[in-house]
């Protein structure tokens, strides 16, 4: 017998909080670019005119972003059985990635300004740099509370945080040159804040990686599931065991469960909440499934490569 339950989460739609304040920091990285732009051409600055760059880099991963967030809120359907959540795991690898080609791009900057730097308006610099900082920690503020349990929103965050410290090393380097003519200070800044970026971003690649890939949650050790449910009486041994996220908030778990005695179907209700309620209460799975059985696959592990 195959028995099987799942609990519902319900993603932000669109027009949510996460939709709402992707727009809004969308509107503020449009203002941004435009603003460096500008302060870049009049102050001679190319360590401006890069950043404009990565802001509008920025302008395509919120709209990705937001785009994600509007399919992760439809419910499923016989073509998409699991439903669309996925789409922002999908939206964080394409994010992470830009961030990574992004920090190469610093890092190239970079190397030609130790090389050969240049003379550029510090006051200037200054000024767009203070804008910058304001407008990314309005950011960072708004999509705080979004980072810390969605990938998606995760990646989004990382974008302003890097760009709020990125502004800072700007405005810190400006003043630096202001005084003392070292123009050495900005490429140094920026290969500091490139090596932070390339950090964060990696973690986001491997964790959404992993989820795509159907990888066993970093989180969860099978055989202490496994050992768990073998406590019941009724359960002789747990095997097949497969676990994997749909997403940061939906852990699956299927398995077949090796019964002790060969018993009535009407009599598993009972065995089956037992698992349940061990699975959903101290493991956090969301949706399981359960193949028990009697005397069979004797001899099988946890986890077995072929069905």
């Amino acid at each position: 017998m195959t028995a099987h339950t799942h609990a519902h989460s319900h993603p932000d739609s669109p027009d949510g909080t996460k939709g709402k304040n992707l727009l809004l920091t969308m509107v503020l990285k449009i203002v941004l670019t435009i603003a460096e732009v500008l302060g870049g051409w009049l102050s001679g600055s190319l360590s401006l005119l890069s950043d404009a760059l990565h802001n509008l880099s920025d302008v395509l991963s919120i709209i990705i972003s937001w785009f994600a967030v509007r399919m992760a809120a439809k419910e499923h359907d016989k073509k998409n059985t699991f439903g669309y959540r996925r789409a922002t795991i999908i939206a964080a690898v394409i994010n992470a990635t830009l961030l990574i080609i992004m920090s190469l791009f610093l890092f190239r900057e970079a190397y030609f300004k130790f090389i050969q730097p240049e003379k550029i308006n510090a006051l200037l610099v200054i000024v767009i740099a203070a804008i910058g900082i304001i407008l990314n920690a309005v950011a960072v503020y708004l999509l705080h509370k979004s980072s810390g349990d969605d990938l998606n929103m995760r990646a989004v965050y990382l974008h302003f945080l890097s760009d709020a410290l990125s502004s800072v090393g700007v405005m810190v380097g400006g003043i630096v040159i202001y005084y003392f003519e070292a123009y050495w200070i900005d490429p140094a800044l920026t290969v500091l804040i490139g090596l932070y970026i390339l950090k964060e971003s990696y973690e986001i690649l491997k964790e959404s990686a992993n989820i795509l890939m159907q990888g066993t949650p970093k989180t969860v050790d099978i055989d202490e599931m496994a050992e768990e449910l073998e406590k019941l009486d009724a359960i002789k041994n747990i095997h097949h065991v497969h676990i994997w996220a749909l997403d940061e908030h939906t852990l699956f778990f299927e398995a077949h469960v090796n019964l002790q005695n060969d018993i009535l179907v009407s009599e598993l209700a009972d065995i089956y909440k037992k698992v349940e309620q061990i699975l959903k209460g101290r493991f956090g799975v969301t949706h399981l499934t359960i193949q028990f059985e009697y005397n069979c696959c004797e001899d099988m592990g946890r986890v077995l490569d072929k069905e």
